[in-house]
């Protein structure tokens, strides 16, 4: 999907390559195609900037404003436009990719579309900000006034940062993927949460709230790659997994490859306290028993399995309270501890790149 025509010297280039074809992403509600500019008045239509104060901090004028941009710059780079700002190539500067997202999908089961028409627009998804430096882009979502609140969002954006994440050629080889959430947004926040997004800080006064007429703190969320599960995000809303999709057969195949990894690491450690188990001829008192520590080492019911979603997914029962919820308090680890990490590919930050 990526077409990187920069010169490479000695270590792998940083810089963005200087164009990009935009892959076509089918979800289960949507399906995305390369935004163009001919789509902006459709935003209009749908009331997409109804709210935008509280939905991303800015009045309808500038998000409008800021939209078309966005779209102009990703319709640029799938033409091989440099930025305006620099005739060279600079490692740093910031490229947008934009979809839209259209609907066939009949979400309140009426018997009708969602959409007025089958494959219309109802809105857009951009990766933004997207820094070739450090690796790193923001995801933004705009849905119309009527298409908020019904999963579409849950639906689309664990796909595009599939993508985002992917290694290149196959995707835009993105470390860092955030979102910024203006505090008074609270029903964006916990999308983001269930998506696997953790609050990294707080960006004080950062936005100004044009309906109470003060500023208001800007909180920033983001997940990284060695953290995020596209397989899992997915699955835990009843998602199927699009094999087709940019992206994830490379998140299968590294996700097998670290379940891998934990079960030889487990099996290894019950080996081990086999052999001292036999040295010792006896289990020290007060110690559980070895039977006792295999079970609590064995994967919770429901634990998703990264491969494709089956046709009745979403049917498992409702036991456990955090069983829908992908990424519980108790299970999340930062990326400096992760077990994928430590032991999945003997990742080294010193020589990333090379």
């Amino acid at each position: 999907m990526i077409e990187n025509t920069a010169q490479k010297t000695g270590e792998s280039s940083r810089e963005l390559p200087a164009r990009i074809v935009i892959p076509p992403i089918r979800g289960e509600m949507v399906h995305l195609r390369p935004a163009t500019v001919e789509d902006l008045p459709r935003l209009d239509e749908l009331d997409a900037f109804y709210g935008a104060s509280k939905i991303t901090g800015k009045d309808a004028a500038a998000e409008r404003a800021l939209v078309h941009a966005w779209v102009r710059r990703s319709v640029a780079w799938t033409n091989g436009q440099q930025p305006a700002e620099s005739g060279v190539g600079d490692p740093e500067s910031r490229r947008t990719v934009a979809w839209a997202i259209l609907t066939d999908a009949d979400h309140d089961d009426d018997g009708e579309f969602d959409a007025p028409t089958p494959n219309k627009v109802i809105g857009m998804i951009f990766l933004i900000d997207v820094d070739g430096w450090s690796r790193s882009a923001r995801i933004q979502v705009i849905l119309g006034r009527d298409y908020r609140g019904r999963g579409y969002s849950r639906d689309a954006m664990p796909r595009v940062m599939t993508f985002g994440f992917a290694p290149q050629p196959a995707g835009l080889g993105m470390h860092r993927i955030w979102v910024g959430v203006p505090e008074k947004n609270s029903r964006s926040n916990s999308v983001y949460r269930s998506l696997g997004f953790v609050p990294s800080g707080v960006s004080r006064d950062a936005l100004w709230d044009t309906e109470n007429n003060k500023y208001q703190d800007l909180i920033v969320m983001d997940t990284l790659v060695d953290e995020y599960d596209p397989i899992r995000s997915l699955d835990a809303f009843g998602m199927h997994v699009f094999e087709d999709n940019p992206g994830v057969k490379e998140a299968l195949s590294a996700r097998e490859h670290s379940l891998a990894i934990r079960q030889t690491v487990d099996l290894g450690d019950g080996e081990t306290a086999v052999g001292e188990s036999e040295h010792s001829g006896e289990t020290p008192a007060g110690e559980p028993k070895r039977e006792d520590h295999m079970n609590e080492a064995e994967p919770a019911a429901g634990e998703s399995t990264g491969r494709p979603h089956p046709a009745n997914a979403g049917a498992s029962g409702e036991s456990e309270p955090e069983s829908n919820w992908p990424y519980g308090q108790s299970e999340r680890k930062t990326s400096k501890d992760a077990w994928w990490r430590t032991l999945g590919r003997g990742r080294k930050r010193d020589t990333e790149g090379k």
